[in-house]
């Protein structure tokens, strides 16, 4: 999916060309690099929920946590633990699968 932003010159650009551009301020392309754990977990968490039909609170409820977790975890605003990770794995029937590069 292309997402399209407008600017004050009513010029369309992409969020790819806008990231494009970003990455090449150092500073940026370090935070960026840096939070790719956390949005690939975030990323995935949304997708196999989506992919079970839950809402966070039903996968909430099903952890035996509260929505507000979910939520944090979706928005990379938590650092979840190695038990919480486990426990979403079965709740999803998947294999959780952690590995270094």
């Amino acid at each position: 999916m292309i997402s399209f932003y407008r600017m004050k010159n009513n010029l369309l650009y992409t969020f790819e060309e806008d990231l494009a551009k970003r990455l090449k301020n150092p500073a940026f392309r370090k935070v960026w690099e840096d939070s790719e754990p956390e949005y690939l977990l975030a990323k995935q968490l949304i997708e196999k929920r989506l992919q079970k039909k839950l809402s966070q609170r039903a996968l909430a409820k099903k952890l035996h946590t509260t929505q507000a977790v979910i939520s944090r975890l979706e928005t990379m605003q938590a650092n979840p633990s190695l038990n919480l990770l486990k426990r979403i794995a079965v709740v999803f029937d998947t294999k959780l699968t952690l590995r270094f590069h």
